[in-house]
């Protein structure tokens, strides 16, 4: 017996459970690339940490600045109730998209964490975008 097997393997029902709930609150990179450069873009992608000149020097295009910290409901009422957010923050080692997607969810707003964040964008090879406003991939691919 291996350190593997020490602990029994769930059902495959207890593991599609688990994993449609880990899918259900996580979104990836490449899929947020793809929707962003194919204009499929049905979510609202935030930039959850640092200064609005952190954002300026790189930030995954389309997105808006919003510091989790800066989440009220008088801020999210700019979006219809039902709208989708992914956050993101600087990757693995930041904890700013934890923090954005329990603000919203007890905002009661639908959101899901861009696994990776700034981190894991860079790695897979997507570019940035520069400057105060959001920019645009629509149309790259």
């Amino acid at each position: 017996m291996s350190f593997v097997t020490d602990y029994p393997a769930a059902t495959p029902e207890q593991t599609a459970a688990h994993f449609l709930a880990r899918l259900s609150v996580e979104t990836d990179c490449a899929d947020v690339a793809h929707a962003l450069r194919s204009g499929a873009v049905d979510f609202v992608l935030l930039h959850v940490v640092g200064s609005p000149e952190a954002y300026a020097r790189r930030h995954v295009p389309g997105a808006l600045h919003l510091p989790h910290r800066e989440m009220t409901a008088e801020r999210m009422a700019e979006w219809p109730d039902d709208t989708l957010f992914v956050v993101y923050c600087a990757g693995p080692h930041c904890n700013g998209a934890d923090q954005a997607a329990l603000k919203l969810a007890r905002l009661r707003r639908p959101v899901k964490i861009m696994i990776g964040g700034i981190t894991g964008w860079a790695d897979e090879g997507n570019p940035f975008a520069t400057g105060p406003q959001p920019g645009s991939m629509a149309g790259a691919e």
